[in-house]
């Protein structure tokens, strides 16, 4: 019953994400245009927190912690930098129209996400509380 209100509640939400700047169309399909990595809150409830991030090239997300697990869309996938404080860096891709998975991360650390690609990248985040 949890996962197919989860799922209702997911596909809810990147049906309701509208643009929110100028849309072209590529090779990929419809992408939004906006010059500054962006968070644009879509809903929350007592079981989940909803938004869609929009990560342009050159403009990094500053240090931040997930405490809970968190379902990602991408509606533009591309290959994503995370960047821990304390130096490792590992590479995420995420390809267009797939979800994935992302654990709570530990106690106390930090990272920052970097898209270095050329290319802005756009998920749809459903956050577990």
């Amino acid at each position: 019953m949890m996962t197919r209100m989860c799922l209702a509640i997911l596909l809810a939400a990147v049906a309701s994400a509208g643009p929110k700047g100028s849309l072209t169309t590529g090779p990929e399909g419809p992408a939004l245009q906006t010059t500054a990595t962006t968070r644009i809150p879509q809903f929350e409830n007592e079981h989940v927190k909803v938004w869609k991030s929009v990560i342009v090239p050159n403009a990094p997300l500053t240090l931040h912690r997930h405490e809970h697990g968190r379902t990602i869309v991408a509606l533009v996938g591309g290959d994503l930098k995370i960047v821990k404080e304390s130096g490792p860096t590992t590479l995420a891709h995420w390809e267009t129209g797939k979800a994935y998975w992302l654990p709570p991360d530990p106690p106390g650390e930090m990272h920052k996400d970097i898209n270095d690609t050329g290319k802005t990248i756009e998920v749809m985040v459903v956050e577990m509380k």
